[in-house]
Order: structure tokens, then sequence, then C-alpha cells
């Protein structure tokens, strides 16, 4: 009981690293829904593995990111047509329309980008270390700030000339 009680309360204090990854790799809530309950089977599954050699949140990402790109390649091959809706943003006492189409737009080009592109993005806006997501990744820190700084170039560039 002790273990299952242990693993709500990192899942709780997680969910918002689950709910992004989610979201940036599915194209509508349904997909988002079911990709959630997948990473957190998957947690589950290997809860018992996790070695406490890193941050729980480093292997939550790798477990999340995983999990979502092996379900984008099953979704690639089965070749389903998918609606994409917006992401639903939190509405919070300080509102700011104008900062709330900014979000959407830089994370309407970031779900253009590609899926390495997502996921070393995802990181950084979440605050992440170039060593953190090194280790995430399995990149080296150089290459992930060499990756870094074209994906915001590139971003840059696709913001400003639309």
């Amino acid at each position: 009981m002790q273990k299952e009680t242990e693993f709500v309360r990192i899942i709780k204090e997680n969910e918002g690293v689950i709910f992004k990854i989610t979201t940036l790799y599915t194209d509508n809530r349904d997909d988002q829904k079911d990709l959630y309950q997948d990473v957190v089977y998957q947690l589950w599954k290997s809860f018992d593995s996790f070695r406490s050699e890193s941050k729980i949140s480093t292997w939550m990402y790798r477990i999340a990111l995983n999990t979502s790109l092996t379900r984008l390649k099953k979704t690639k091959r089965m070749g389903n047509p998918v609606s994409i809706d917006r992401v639903v943003m939190q509405q919070t006492e300080n509102y700011d329309p104008e900062f709330e189409e900014k979000l959407k737009l830089l994370y309407s080009h970031i779900k253009q980008l590609s899926v390495l592109e997502k996921a070393l993005m995802l990181l950084l806006l979440e605050g992440k270390k170039y060593e953190e997501i090194a280790e995430i990744t399995g990149l080296s820190s150089s290459n992930v700030g060499t990756k870094i700084s074209r994906i915001k170039q590139k971003l840059k560039n696709q913001i400003v000339n639309k």
C-alpha cells in the first residue's frame, strides 16, 4: 500500500510534466488523455526499477518521451487522419489574452518541429539545464546547446516571417 501511495504522490507532484509532453505529441484531447494514461501505466510498470541515480523528474521525462515517441511511430504506421485541436490554456486571475495568443503561436510552431526538436524545446521551456536535458535525451551537453540554439533561430525565423 505504501508503494501505491508514494507513486500517486509522485504523479500528482509531476502531472504538469506528463500533461505538457502528452499535449505536445498529440493532436486532440482524446488522444492526449489516452497517451497520458499510457505514460502513467509505463511509469507504474517501471516504478520498482527506479534507482534514484537521477532526479525523479528526469526519469519521468525519459519514460514520458519514450512512450510518446513509441505511440507516435505506431500512429504513423497506421496512417489515421487526425484533427488538430488548440492547446487549452488554463485561465488564471492574471489572464492576459495577448500573452496567451503569443504562447499559442509559439506552441503551434513547436508542434511543427521534428520529434527530437519538440522534446528539446519542451525541456528547455520547463527550465531544465543543458546537462539534465542531455541526461534525459542521451545527447551530449554541447550537442544539446547547439541544437537548441538552431531551434531557437528556426522558430524565430518562422514567427517573424509569418
